[in-house]
C-alpha cells in the first residue's frame, strides 16, 4: 500500500508530493485536470518557499522580473513603489514542479487531496475576474486601479505583451492610470471567481484538503502561491507525523485550525483594501462579506502542534 496519495494539478498538490517524498514515505500521484491561469505572480516570499521545497536553481529561469508596482488607489493620484517580483506561465512552473512519482494505484494510508470530501464550501463575496491578453508599454511595472464598482491589475510577461485582470465591474474604458499602461487589449482568456472561500471540514479519517479548493484567496493581496505552498508543507507534515504514529485526530484538528487563522488574517488584509477602495454599493457590499467571514472565523486559537523546518513537533 502506498503511504500518500497526492491528488491534484496545481501548486500546492506538487509541493505536498514532494515534501512527502523527500521524508521517506512512499507517494504516488493522482493528477486532476484543472483550468490554468496564463500567467501568475510569485513574490520573494513565494519564490523562497518553493526553491526550499524543491531545492532547483533554475526553478525560475526564463521568469520575467517586476520591479515597480503602480498603485491608484481610492481616488488618490497614482503612486509607483518599488517591487520584487517574478510573472511565470503558471503551465510552465507545473511542468518543472511536478513529481517524478508514479500514478496513483491501489490504496494508500493518507491522502492529501485538492478537494475534500463530504465538505461545505464556505464563500465570502460574490466578485469574479475576467482575464485579458493585453500588449503594454512597460514591461517592468505591474498596476492596481480601483474604480467605482471592481479594480483592475495589468501584469507583463515580457516582450511587450501582458494580461489585465478585471475584478467585478471594472472596464478598462473607465481607468484613468492603467489605460495609459496599455497598447492594445485582444479578446478574453477566461473567468474565476475572485472572492475568498474555504471548504469545512479540511480533514478526516485517512485525509486532508490542500489547495485552491480546499481554501482559495482573493487575487488583490497577490499571496495565492505562497499560501498553496504553505498549505502543502503543513499537509506533508501532518501526514508525515500520523504515518509515524503521532495521533491522527489531533493532527488535523492542529491542521484545520492552521488554516482557518490563515484564511482569517487573509481576510483581514483584504477589508483593508475593500474598505478603501471606493464607497459605492459594490464596495460596501464586498466589504460587509469579508466582515462576515472574519467573524465565521471566530477567535484565536491553541495549537498542539508547532513545525520545526518540515516537521511537526508536540509543544
Amino acid at each position: 500500500m502506498t503511504d500518500v496519495l497526492v491528488e491534484g494539478g496545481g501548486v500546492a498538490a506538487a509541493s505536498a508530493a514532494r515534501l512527502a517524498s523527500r521524508a521517506g514515505w512512499s507517494v504516488a500521484w493522482r493528477e486532476c485536470g484543472r483550468p490554468r491561469l496564463p500567467a501568475i505572480l510569485l513574490s520573494d516570499t513565494a519564490q523562497h518557499f518553493l526553491a526550499g521545497v524543491f531545492t532547483d536553481k533554475d526553478l525560475f529561469r526564463g521568469a520575467h522580473p517586476i520591479r515597480r508596482r503602480v498603485v491608484a488607489w481610492g481616488g488618490r493620484a497614482a503612486v509607483t513603489l518599488e517591487h520584487s517580483a517574478v510573472v511565470v506561465s503558471e503551465q510552465q512552473l507545473l511542468d518543472r514542479l511536478r513529481p517524478r512519482i508514479g500514478d496513483a494505484n491501489g490504496g494508500a494510508s493518507w491522502i492529501i487531496r485538492t478537494l475534500p470530501g463530504k465538505a461545505n464550501e464556505h464563500c465570502f463575496g460574490s466578485r469574479a475576474a475576467t482575464v485579458w491578453r493585453v500588449e503594454v508599454e512597460d514591461d517592468s511595472a505591474c498596476a492596481i486601479e480601483s474604480l467605482e464598482a471592481g479594480w483592475l491589475f495589468l501584469v507583463p510577461e515580457g516582450g511587450g505583451s501582458g494580461w489585465l485582470l478585471s475584478v467585478g465591474d471594472a472596464s478598462l474604458e473607465q481607468s484613468a492610470v492603467i489605460r495609459r499602461m496599455i497598447r492594445g487589449r485582444g479578446a478574453a482568456a477566461g473567468e474565476f471567481p475572485a472572492y475568498p472561500k474555504i471548504a469545512m471540514p479540511l480533514g478526516g479519517a485517512g485525509w486532508l484538503g490542500c489547495g485552491s479548493a480546499a481554501m482559495a484567496f482573493d487575487p488583490i493581496c497577490g499571496d495565492g502561491a505562497a499560501n498553496a505552498v504553505r498549505e502543502a508543507i503543513l499537509a506533508a507534515a501532518v501526514a508525515s507525523a500520523a504515518l509515524k504514529g503521532e495521533d491522527a485526530a489531533a493532527l488535523i484538528d492542529h491542521y484545520q485550525k492552521r488554516l482557518k487563522l490563515g484564511f482569517k488574517r487573509h481576510l483581514l488584509l483584504c477589508r483593508e483594501y475593500y474598505r478603501s477602495g471606493g464607497e459605492g454599493a459594490w464596495w460596501r457590499e464586498e466589504a460587509a462579506a469579508l466582515e462576515r467571514g472574519i467573524e465565521w472565523c471566530g477567535g484565536e486559537s491553541s495549537f498542539t502542534f508547532q513545525l520545526n523546518g518540515y516537521e511537526l513537533r508536540r509543544i
